[in-house]
């Protein structure tokens, strides 16, 4: 298994632009997957979970480089831990919660990386601001001095078609430019996280600056 999951990994990174960073997405899957990715050259690994992450970082800890990226519904009570944890943050997915993260991030003296979660269309299934609620908040999102706001992060609805996919994404892309547009003092558009094991190509294809991949690159999860 270790070799082929080196051989994925080499195959997809030479299949992706120089610009696209790849996030490992390592739930569910044990240390020495970690550490036959991070021996492939990985250094950017994704968890959804905050016990699951730190027991694998305490494991982990020879391996001083990783950066950690949060990419799970993160609910606020858990914001502290994420931010004690977590170097990236791409599920901030309402106002509320980013102003607890930029009020605890004070406090611990860390400048966390976030991205935005955005529905471009109606998904029960997700968490993350409507684009009209996006564009409301962007005022009392600009006051948030402590998180890095860098972009925005997005998950199609699931069963779409391709066509469907690449119009979620590029929807994404242009919202994303409008929002640069407009010249916020605290709030970024240089990252653009979408894409995973099934649409990854789609979300390059529209300007995805960061791929998330799991089954791709690890085979499924037990």
């Amino acid at each position: 298994m270790i070799s082929s999951i080196n051989e994925r990994i080499t195959h997809i990174r030479a299949s992706l632009p120089p610009s696209v960073r790849l996030i490992a997405v390592t739930k569910q899957m044990p240390t020495e997957v970690i550490r036959a990715a991070y021996a492939a050259g990985v250094r950017d690994f994704g968890e959804n979970r905050i016990q699951e992450a730190a027991s694998k970082q305490a494991q982990l800890q020879d391996l001083p480089d990783i950066t950690w990226h949060f990419i799970g519904h993160l609910q606020a009570n858990k914001a502290k831990k994420a931010l004690e944890q977590f170097q990236w943050i791409h599920s901030v997915d309402n106002l509320k919660l980013a102003q607890r993260l930029d009020q605890l991030a004070q406090q611990l003296g860390v400048n966390p990386q976030v991205c935005l979660q955005v529905k471009i269309l109606p998904d029960p299934n997700k968490s993350g601001w409507s684009v009209p609620e996006l564009l409301a908040d962007l005022p009392a999102l600009n006051q948030c001095k402590t998180l890095q706001i860098q972009g925005l992060m997005t998950i199609p609805p699931f069963g779409l078609n391709d066509a469907k996919i690449l119009h979620v994404f590029n929807s994404t892309s242009k919202l994303a430019e409008d929002i640069a547009e407009q010249n916020w003092d605290h709030i970024h558009m240089e990252q653009l996280s979408m894409g995973m094991s099934g649409d990854y190509q789609l979300a390059v294809q529209a300007g995805a600056t960061m791929v998330r991949l799991g089954t791709i690159l690890f085979g499924q999860r037990t």
